[in-house]
C-alpha cells in the first residue's frame, strides 16, 4: 500500500502547478490540467513545458510526461504521446494543426480519452479506426449513431474547446468512509468500535468542507464468498432533525444504525459509514419543537479537536466508542514507510 505517500506527493505535485501556472484542475489524484492562457503570448510552449517538468524533478524528484494543446482531449493525446515515446523527453506539443494530425493517424481510436472498448469496436466496424478519421468524421454522422459526448470529443479532437478548465472542485453530495476489516468479527462490540471510528473520520472530512449533515447511514457484511446461509449484508439510515457537525452526534445516530441491523451468528467482513444531505455552515435554523437542540460550544470543541489531531497525528484525540487496542484495523503489515509526511520513517544515513 503506498496511498499516503501518493496522497503527499500528489499535494506537492498540484500545490507546485498552482505556483507556476494560471490555472489548475486536479483531475485525478496523478493528473492534472492546466490552463495556459497568456503564456504563449511570452513563452514558447515547448521550452514552457520542459520548465514545468524541471521544476517538478528539482522539488518531488518526480518525472512527469507533460501534454500542451489547445483542448482537453488534445492534450491527453499530447501527454499519452510524452510518456509512450522516450525520444520526445516527456513533452510534447500539439499546438500546431499539422502535429495533431499526425500524432492522430499513429494512435488507435481506443487511445481516446472517454472511448471505451465497446465505442471503439463499433467505430471500427463503421470503418473508423484511427484517430484522425474519428476526428475527420462528420458530426451529423456521429451525432446520429452516437451520443452527445462523442460528439463533443470529435470537435475537441478538430481543435475546438468543448470542456472548461474547472478550478473549483465540486463539493461533495455525500462523504463515505468504509473498510474491511483486519480479520472476520462476530462480536458486537468491535464492529461497534469499526462504526464508531467510520463516523468520526467521516465527520472529520465533512468540516473539512465547512458542511453539516442531516442524514446518516451505515452498513454490514459479511463475504460474499460465503455460502448463503452465513452470508448477510444490510443498511439503516436515520435522518436527524438539525443539522450537525459533531462526531459526538453522528457517533451516537451511526450506532443507532448499526443496533437495526445487527444480527448475532455472522463473521462479518466490512462496515461503513456515509453521511449526506449537507448544509452550508451557518445555514442551519432551528424549530420551535425540535427536540435536538445543538450542544453547547459545540463547534469550538470541533476545531479544537481537528487542530490538534492535525497537529500531533491523526487519532491523538478521539472518542472512547472508538476502542484502544481496535483489533478491527486493516492490516498494515505491508504498509510503505511515510517518507515525506512522518519523521520516524525517514531514512537514516550512518557516517563512519
Amino acid at each position: 500500500m503506498v496511498f499516503h505517500i501518493n496522497a503527499d506527493m500528489s499535494r506537492r505535485v498540484m500545490s507546485i502547478l498552482e505556483e507556476i501556472t494560471p490555472g489548475v484542475e486536479m483531475y485525478s489524484i496523478d493528473e492534472a490540467f492546466c490552463d495556459l492562457t497568456g503564456v504563449a503570448n511570452c513563452r514558447n510552449l515547448n521550452d514552457f513545458g520542459r520548465e514545468v517538468r524541471d521544476i517538478l524533478w528539482q522539488r518531488t524528484h518526480l518525472r512527469v510526461g507533460v501534454g500542451i494543446a489547445p483542448t482537453k482531449t488534445l492534450a491527453k493525446l499530447a501527454n499519452h504521446a510524452a510518456k509512450k515515446w522516450p525520444q520526445t523527453g516527456g513533452v510534447v506539443d500539439l499546438s500546431n494543426t499539422a502535429r495533431q494530425r499526425k500524432l492522430m493517424a499513429h494512435l488507435s481510436v481506443e487511445e481516446v480519452w472517454g472511448v471505451g472498448r465497446r465505442i471503439a469496436k463499433k467505430l471500427t466496424m463503421m470503418g473508423i479506426e484511427n484517430i484522425l478519421q474519428l476526428a475527420d468524421a462528420d458530426i451529423r454522422f456521429i451525432r446520429k449513431h452516437f451520443s452527445v459526448i462523442l460528439e463533443r470529443t470529435v470537435r475537441e479532437l478538430r481543435g475546438e474547446p468543448c470542456l472548461q478548465i474547472d478550478e473549483f472542485i465540486p463539493e461533495k453530495q455525500e462523504i463515505m468512509c468504509s473498510r474491511s476489516f483486519g480479520e472476520r468479527l462476530s462480536d458486537y462490540q468491535p464492529v461497534r468500535e469499526a462504526v464508531c471510528s467510520y463516523a468520526s473520520r467521516a465527520a472529520e472530512r465533512m468540516r473539512g468542507q465547512h458542511q453539516y449533515c442531516r442524514f446518516i447511514s451505515v452498513f454490514i457484511k459479511t463475504s460474499p464468498f460465503d455460502p448463503y446461509p452465513a452470508r448477510y449484508d444490510n443498511s439503516a439510515s436515520l435522518r436527524i432533525n438539525v443539522p450537525t457537525q459533531d462526531t459526538r452526534d453522528i457517533i451516537e445516530a451511526a450506532v443507532t444504525c448499526l443496533d437495526a441491523i445487527w444480527r448475532e451468528g455472522h463473521r462479518y467482513q466490512k462496515a461503513g459509514v456515509m453521511l449526506s444531505d449537507f448544509f452550508s455552515q451557518g445555514v442551519a435554523q432551528l424549530n420551535l419543537f425540535d427536540s435536538n437542540i445543538p450542544r453547547l460550544n459545540s463547534e469550538v470543541l470541533m476545531q479544537t479537536l481537528d487542530k490538534l489531531n492535525k497537529k500531533q497525528g491523526r487519532g491523538t484525540l478521539f472518542f472512547a466508542g472508538q476502542g484502544i487496542e481496535q483489533p478491527w484495523q486493516m492490516k498494515r503489515e505491508m504498509l510503505s514507510p511515510r517518507y515525506t509526511t512522518r519523521f520516524s520513517d525517514l531514512l537514516r544515513v550512518r557516517l563512519r
